[in-house]
């Protein structure tokens, strides 16, 4: 005799909050509730896509035409010529640490499952506007950036709001950094360990109660030492990891290079004309395969979000267009090239999969969902054992494991910046109370991602996509009231706009 269903009051809360959670979740990305249209166009995917879209149009379409010059200028940054903590190559490491991480994996398949492949082309727009975006808070990063009592650099959007905008919109940095929190336990922190549990578990068949609790005293080791430790650790991992996943990608792209034409008319044709919900995806309308390219675009290289330029205003240069350029590739390596590479190995492997109670062909037309999709899709490409595991699988686990410790690193650090900013308007604050709030923060950090490895999925992945939009508005409003300032540090002029500054008694005694 079949168990009855339990009550909802029954079901864990974390099972319960998903469904109001998700409705918050599509009314800020699609504009429905319950399914049902409310609003007649996606408010988050018009913000995000117009401001983009006038930044873009602004600088000229620089981003585009500064790419070459852009990567040729990447080789010269390993050594700072300039005031900063961490060389420009570093800072960009650092950035890239927060921007690849799960959603390269999980947010790819995430996409695919709920928009269809179509929604990879929504993805790539999102890219091009977003390398707009970056470049803005980049360059912005260095223009506005604070030096505190004893000589640290730092920034953000909190500081080139405060500093280009001027202290009556104290309010616009206090909610970007109350978003940020969000973000950083949501999107940086309990996405991640959930993430890493599942690698762990994927590789080693830990349970995710152990792999959270391993990740926390990992990250631990490495944020006490604060930005200087989370950045040499970064430039460590970062460059050979993500080269070693974009060949490893291209060699199962190369081995299946036959359906590559399928996969592209599948991207191109389901960005225009919406397949029905079918073959394990959900994509039923336009509007759904957009919200999904949009939002896991932006939850992967978090252009316009606001949380790369507090790693890049650290860079040791004086130059603002530089470090803008820096902070433009980032979008660039993390959505052009890695999730398009993820994206093309699950569209396009052929292997035995089932969706549905049948055998279907690939990987997004199977029952898999998150990161068991990429994974799948990989083992389908690399299917030989090593110690009982196909190396596909061996490949993805141990790219998500390491592109995911490295999130929770840099998103410690985004975090800490918010808070402290925070308690810099308290009266009386000091550098000595920082650093304590450092310490504690950094605690609390490692206590969620213990906390976080084991929440539903699905809670958490709908938890991160409100979380980002309340961190991305107060940061898109600025660089809309900044834009002008943008536009001449990307002529060359480094002392564009105003610079509203003044001697206060608590850090960092500018304000």
């Amino acid at each position: 005799m079949t168990a009855p269903a339990p009550a909802p009051a029954e079901l864990p809360l974390g099972e319960r909050l998903v469904a109001p959670v998700t409705n918050v979740s599509d009314f800020i990305w699609a504009g429905t509730w319950n399914g049902v249209e409310v609003l007649p166009f996606p408010p988050m995917t018009i913000i995000l896509l117009g401001i983009g879209l006038w930044i873009m149009v602004g600088l000229r379409f620089y981003p585009i035409v500064k790419l070459g010059s852009a990567f040729a200028g990447l080789f010269k940054s390993r050594k700072g010529a300039g005031d900063g903590e961490i060389s420009p190559f570093a800072a960009l490491s650092t950035a890239l640490s927060g921007q690849v991480g799960t959603g390269n994996l999980a947010g790819v398949a995430t996409a695919i499952a709920l928009g269809g492949p179509g929604a990879i082309f929504w993805m790539w727009v999102t890219a091009l506007f977003g390398m707009a975006l970056a470049f803005a808070e980049g360059s912005l990063a260095i223009r506005y950036r604070e030096k505190t009592s004893d000589g640290v650099y730092r920034g953000g959007p909190m500081t080139y709001i405060m500093m280009g905008l001027g202290p009556k919109f104290t309010w616009l940095a206090i909610v970007f950094c109350l978003g940020t929190l969000f973000s950083a336990l949501v999107t940086g922190n309990s996405i991640q360990a959930n993430a890493m549990a599942d690698g762990m578990n994927e590789l080693f068949g830990l349970p995710e109660i152990w792999g959270g609790a391993i990740t926390a005293v990992l990250v631990f080791i490495v944020i006490i030492g604060g930005i200087k430790s989370i950045g040499r650790v970064a430039e460590s991992i970062i460059p050979f990891m993500a080269a070693s996943y974009i060949v490893m990608a291209a060699i199962a792209l190369i081995l299946n290079a036959g359906d590559l034409p399928e996969t592209f008319s599948l991207i191109f044709n389901g960005a225009f004309n919406p397949q029905a919900a079918t073959g394990g995806f959900v994509g039923a309308a336009l509007i759904i395969a957009i919200r999904a390219g949009v939002a896991r675009g932006l939850f992967s290289n978090e252009a316009g979000q606001g949380s790369t330029p507090i790693a890049h205003a650290v860079a040791q240069t004086n130059d603002p267009e530089q470090q803008g350029r820096m902070a433009m590739l980032g979008t660039f390596i993390d959505t052009l090239v890695i999730c398009t590479m993820t994206a093309l190995v699950i569209l396009t492997v052929r292997g035995e999969f089932v969706g549905g109670g049948e055998a279907v062909a690939h990987a997004w037309q199977s029952d898999r969902v998150g990161f068991e999709m990429t994974s799948g899709a990989f083992a389908a490409a690399f299917p030989l054992d090593v110690l009982g595991v196909p190396i596909g699988v061996l490949i993805a686990s141990v790219a998500l494991i390491l592109f995911v410790f490295t999130t929770l690193l840099t998103w410690s650090y985004y975090g800490e910046r918010a808070i402290t900013f925070i308690y810099d308007r308290i009266p009386g604050s000091s550098r000595g109370g920082e650093k304590k709030l450092h310490i504690a923060w950094r605690v609390l950090w490692c206590i969620v991602i213990f906390l976080g490895a084991a929440q539903p999925s699905e809670l958490v992945w709908r938890l991160g996509d409100i979380s980002n939009a309340a961190m991305a508005l107060p940061n898109l409003l600025a660089l809309a009231l900044l834009s002008g300032v943008v536009f001449k540090l990307a002529r060359g002029q480094k002392d564009a706009g105003p610079t509203h500054t003044a001697d206060t008694p608590e850090e960092p005694e500018e304000y």
